[in-house]
């Protein structure tokens, strides 16, 4: 146990993803600043931190390291200056206690080239975003070049979309075969939910309506149906879910409409050929890893060769765009394992990669999994890192997003690869958030971008049943949001 007091509560998030960063085995606790430590474990030696700063003063105190930090601010507490200026000392403290350095430097949000997109439509040169970059939140040479080049590629692609009088249109079915270890997102194993699919997506038919009435005004940009996985639901369920999209709303402006296909052990032909009929343009079949034995310990229940055979298959039924995902920092998986992994997704060919470095949620079964079995899941490294990202130049893939999570293996990025012309627009948009978003289904969450630069959320119930049952509720939230 780990135990933190700070004199400045607003402060506690960046504190604690930060050190986290530093020592992701740690679970620190933060306690109020006049609170005492009684816990008998933390009074007999387990690592106890106190931080105070103040307008003139801000001292470190890290026992049982006998370490001591002193530093004068220079601008008044609350102001972005301050915040910035307390976490470049923080940061820098725990380098010198630990030896080590982080790739993002003191970032915590993640966005990182928001941060970048946002001064360049300022007007800053590159020049100027990449050295406040550098300089105020200490962020490598090599990362600080990544968001600069995405945050280029991001207004190019973006520029035809329309912000102000537009939106997308997120679905979610929060629906799979079985549940991967390292999941966290809303998802129920289809065979328990078989017999009330249909009731799901009658819910969803009538958030369908109120949203397409409450949007008619707007030009529909993107379509995303993701999960869960959508290809657990059968081709006939997707028939009758596409098929009153296309007739709710207008499709006459949409520039891109995925659907997740996602694990192999979903994927049919009669499924795909449902898709493509239905103007789906882009899907994934994503295989996380292409190592069985990493595949096994997941719980997807499919193999590797279930994996080529359903890319294959939907290139034999026409589709063009295909994505593939994969995970690094996987329990068990060295440098040569996703050396592996991208020679046979580069025999394949897809037309995007997204690398995903490994995030372990506490919604996950993974966190458990590992205190449970002993295994690291923090082991992913710049070299496994580089090796995915020449994977995807040699398929001549350019990065076009990237975001970050909490408690990222290795402290590193998410990053989407594509070929010319077969971004995923949707992925920016989320990440970016220069649109409105309107999200249907259970677990999804709306995002309103007004005029004004605010962004307001509604969310939905993330329980299958609570959100058939209060499916008039979620609407009402959307009609109260917009």
């Amino acid at each position: 146990m780990q135990v933190i007091k700070s004199n400045r509560t607003q402060f506690e998030y960046d504190i604690q993803a930060i050190l986290k960063s530093f020592y992701p085995e740690w679970e620190p606790r933060m306690l109020a600043p006049d609170s005492e430590v009684r816990d008998r474990r933390i009074l007999e030696g387990e690592q106890v931190m106190e931080l105070f700063f103040g307008e003139e003063e801000v001292t470190l105190k890290m026992l049982p390291v006998l370490h001591i930090y002193t530093w004068h601010p220079q601008e008044p507490a609350g102001t972005p200056e301050y915040k910035n200026a307390f976490k470049r000392f923080f940061y820098q403290s725990l380098c010198e206690e630990t030896g080590t350095t982080l790739p993002w430097g003191n970032l915590t949000g993640i966005r990182p080239t928001k941060i970048a997109m946002t001064m360049m439509e300022q007007g800053k040169s590159e020049a100027e975003t990449a050295d406040y970059l550098r300089t105020t939140h200490l962020v490598s040479a090599e990362k600080t070049a990544l968001a600069l080049d995405i945050a280029k590629r991001e207004q190019e692609i973006l520029s035809t979309l329309h912000y102000e009088d537009g939106y997308s249109l997120y679905l979610g079915i929060p629906f799979c075969p079985t549940t991967c270890l390292y999941c966290s997102f809303t998802s129920y194993p289809i065979g328990a939910w078989k017999k009330r699919v249909g009731e799901y997506l009658a819910a969803l038919e009538k958030e369908i309506d109120a949203t397409a009435k409450l949007f008619q005004d707007k030009i529909l940009d993107t379509v995303y149906i993701g999960g869960g996985t959508p290809t657990s639901l059968s081709a006939e369920e997707l028939a009758r879910l596409l098929t009153k999209l296309k007739s709710t709303f207008d499709f006459s402006h949409v520039q891109e409409f995925t659907v997740e296909a996602g694990r192999a052990d979903s994927i049919t032909e009669e499924k795909l050929r449902v898709l493509l009929e239905n103007g789906v343009t882009r899907i994934s079949v994503n295989p996380q890893t292409m190592k069985q034995e990493t595949l096994d310990m997941i719980g997807r229940r499919h193999t590797v060769e279930q994996v080529e055979e359903a890319f294959q298959l939907a290139r034999k039924v026409g589709f063009t765009n295909i994505n593939m995902d994969i995970i690094l920092g996987l329990p068990g998986e060295t440098a040569a394992d996703v050396a592996h992994t991208i020679e046979a997704i580069k025999a394949l060919s897809p037309d995007a990669l997204t690398v995903h470095s490994l995030a372990v949620k506490r919604a996950s079964k993974l966190g458990k999994w590992i205190e449970e079995n002993g295994a690291t899941a923090y082991n992913n490294t710049e070299e496994i890192m580089e090796i995915a990202a020449r994977g995807a130049a040699d398929m001549e893939m350019v990065p076009y997003y990237l975001y970050r999570q909490k408690n990222m293996s290795g402290n590193f990025e998410n990053v989407g690869y594509s070929r010319q012309g077969k971004y995923g627009i949707y992925n920016i948009l989320i990440n970016e958030e220069k649109q409105t978003i309107a999200a249907l289904g259970a677990g999804s969450i709306t995002k309103g971008v007004f005029s004004d630069d605010r962004i307001e959320r509604c969310e939905n119930v993330k329980d299958v049943a609570q959100y058939i049952e209060r499916i008039d509720e979620m609407i009402e939230r959307k009609r109260q949001l917009f």
